[in-house]
């Protein structure tokens, strides 16, 4: 390598390195005129969002989970290894359709044996039938004796009853193969798959769990205070994790009784789900609305990210942030009842991670109070 080109090898990344710092120095430079401007100045760029007067409908908090209200675990009747598996999970099945099945052929194969003996019996007892009226007829006549008759009809009773026992048989035979065929017992989805292809499965042993999620449900403990508040058909609404929107349901069924240590009254909602956006197993919280309505000061729901009773705000007064501890009741309409403030106050909703109790505020938008 002659000099020339060792002084290139070597310039490019201390320049480079130059250049970098220089950026970062820059950078950091310009953040911190930004922060002396901010303090200088002594204010914080915030938007308002103005306290609301609306009307509240009696509530009751909950939270549980979605469940299927079809849902089926589908269990080995039958000691068989596993030798058609027809579907993977997340499948959209009918009702009756193939899921999976254990010793298949075997069991075709027996049923096509119980199939013959059945119709073989038949055929004989058939024929001691025809004999038995045949010799009806010539004892009558006296062409035969008495014994050859009785004789007639002990066979023929005999071929009877193996013929009955060939089609008990013919019957046990189509239940196993029955047995031993997994089927859908109503229309969903394969939630789970729990075998393979030559797994040896024992009669209980769950192969697969089918769900309908068109229709769920949600079962919620509440306190005793809700006996008086809580009845059949009233509206629940509520939220689900992973979904931007507020979901409804009806009370189905409330529990005639307490449970045993007499804290808890267990109530039922039932959630209609047409388009599949929701699914089993998403943790829910939401409110059981009762009847009548109250007026109370509230605030939109996206502006409070508390989910308990209690909340911190910063609202603003002559262009001064204050720190106000607010109660909050549980979401209706996209709306919480807020206990501390009256209608018409100035909350802070933009810029209010970057304030404290005392911040000089500089308004960039502001809504005024609207009532309903």
């Amino acid at each position: 390598m002659n000099r020339k080109a060792l002084i290139i090898y070597v310039a490019v990344p201390i320049a480079v390195i130059a250049g970098a710092a220089t950026y970062h120095r820059s950078k950091r430079n310009s953040e911190l005129d930004h922060q002396a401007t901010v303090k200088s100045e002594g204010t914080v760029a915030v938007s308002l969002v103005a306290v609301q007067e609306r009307s509240f409908r009696p509530a009751v908090a909950f939270t549980g989970s979605l469940l299927a209200v079809n849902r089926a675990e589908l269990k080995a009747e039958v000691t068989g290894r596993v030798t058609r598996v027809a579907v993977q999970e997340g499948d959209t099945v009918a009702a009756g359709a193939l899921l999976g099945a254990q010793d298949e052929d075997d069991y075709a194969l027996g049923l096509q044996v119980a199939e013959a003996q059945a119709a073989q019996a038949q055929a004989q007892a058939l024929q001691a039938q025809r004999d038995n009226d045949r010799s009806v007829a010539l004892l009558e006549k006296r062409s035969i004796t008495r014994q050859a008759a009785q004789q007639a009809e002990t066979v023929y009773h005999a071929t009877k009853a193996a013929a009955q026992a060939a089609e008990s048989n013919l019957g046990l035979a189509r239940l196993r193969l029955k047995k031993a065929r997994l089927v859908a017992p109503f229309a969903g989805q394969v939630a789970r798959r729990m075998v393979q292809p030559g797994e040896m499965l024992n009669p209980g042993q769950i192969a697969f769990e089918v769900v309908d999620n068109r229709k769920l449900e949600i079962r919620a403990d509440l306190p005793t205070e809700a006996m008086s508040l809580v009845k059949v058909g009233q509206r629940a609404s509520f939220r689900a994790i992973g979904v931007d929107r507020l979901v409804e349901g009806r009370v189905t069924q409330v529990s005639p009784s307490l449970s045993q240590d007499g804290r808890t009254l267990r109530v039922r909602m039932e959630v209609p789900n047409p388009d599949g956006l929701l699914k089993g197993g998403q943790f829910v919280e939401g409110v059981i609305l009762g009847e009548g309505e109250t007026k109370s000061p509230a605030l939109p729901a996206t502006l409070l990210k508390a989910q308990d009773r209690d909340a911190e705000l910063y609202i603003a007064e002559q262009a001064v942030a204050h720190r106000r501890k607010v109660v909050l009741g549980p979401e209706q309409d996209g709306f919480r009842p807020i206990s501390g403030l009256s209608a018409g106050t100035q909350v802070i909703d933009s810029g209010k991670d970057l304030v404290s109790d005392g911040t000089r505020l500089r308004v960039i938008s502001g809504a005024p109070a609207v009532g309903k």
